[in-house]
């Protein structure tokens, strides 16, 4: 097989995949900007960023074939910067959706294609490869989003919330950011965790995570410590939120977080990405350093009231 063959071979998967994936992206406008997002059901359901639809009180869906129809917010999680919105799936020609793939199977240097709406110009394609898998990436909240996907395929403001696909027509990605002083430096959401993400918006509006109410700062331990507590770093207790967890199980200012629940806490992403749904009601081990000595306190955290399910 030579070049043109091979060349030839690559332009028609590419082709391929945006036939099939590429009536399903819609654009999304709303009161404060807009971007992309995906139809990933037959009954409607669009998968976007947070930050596209977030306080926007009238969302309008464009699509493809140049259909304008409003949408309505199902659930929104600026922790994964995830959101679900719904259009009514009988105003007109039934709507093509999209496949949701498994991020798992996805490999470092296979083709990645990138659909939405940069800048405006409606239903752009671009194409690279899978860079990276594994990342980290910081949402707008400050928690840190896991399991990211970085490519070089080009995004631009108005390409968040659209898909990431592969030459098999799957979507492995909703793509949110890119860095605007870098060249190919662009990053998606893995589609194991916008499928986990949607199904709890559908379900309940929101994510539920569980808090202890307490703020704090990454710190090392002093190396005298390090060795006879097995941790090397923590949490320092820098306030205690009045009435909350933290406060009923007798954390204080000053202490050194080093375990939750049987594992280490090196920092404060540990803790967060700890304190989930499971948690909530449910009595737990809370390890903490206090004047060099270990203590172990027994914490219940409780939902937190920024995940609660809002009235639709």
């Amino acid at each position: 097989m030579d070049e043109a063959d091979l060349l030839d071979a690559y332009s028609q998967a590419v082709v391929r995949s945006v036939e099939t994936v590429g009536p399903a992206v819609v654009k999304i406008d709303g009161d404060r900007g807009g971007g992309s997002g995906v139809v990933f059901t037959p009954d409607g359901l669009i998968l976007t960023n947070s930050h596209v639809v977030e306080r926007g009180k009238r969302l309008t869906v464009t699509l493809p074939d140049g259909r304008s129809m409003r949408a309505d917010l199902v659930g929104c999680d600026i922790d994964t910067d995830l959101a679900v919105i719904r259009v009514d799936p009988f105003a007109g020609p039934p709507l093509t959706w999209a496949t949701l793939g498994d991020s798992r199977s996805v490999r470092v240097g296979q083709v990645a294609i990138a659909i939405g709406n940069p800048y405006g110009f409606h239903h752009s394609v671009t194409t690279g490869v899978v860079s990276a898998l594994g990342r980290s990436l910081r949402a707008r909240s400050g928690r840190l989003m896991d399991d990211i996907i970085q490519t070089d395929a080009a995004l631009n403001p108005g390409n968040s919330g659209g898909p990431l696909v592969t030459t098999r027509a799957e979507v492995i990605g909703i793509n949110t950011a890119m860095i605007l002083q870098a060249q190919g430096l662009c990053f998606a959401i893995a589609s194991n965790t916008a499928r986990f993400v949607a199904a709890r918006l559908i379900r309940d509006g929101c994510v539920r995570r569980s808090y202890i109410g307490v703020a704090g700062q990454n710190v090392p331990v002093p190396r005298a410590l390090a060795r006879a507590n097995h941790a090397s770093s923590g949490v320092l207790v820098t306030s205690v939120t009045a009435e909350s967890p933290a406060e009923a199980a007798g954390v204080r200012d000053g202490d050194v977080i080093l375990g939750f629940a049987g594992d280490t806490i090196a920092g404060i992403d540990d803790l967060h990405r700890l304190l989930t749904d499971h948690c909530i009601g449910k009595p737990s081990a809370l390890t903490v350093l206090r004047a060099g000595h270990r203590r172990q306190l027994t914490v219940t955290p409780a939902e937190s009231a920024r995940d609660q399910p809002q009235p639709r």
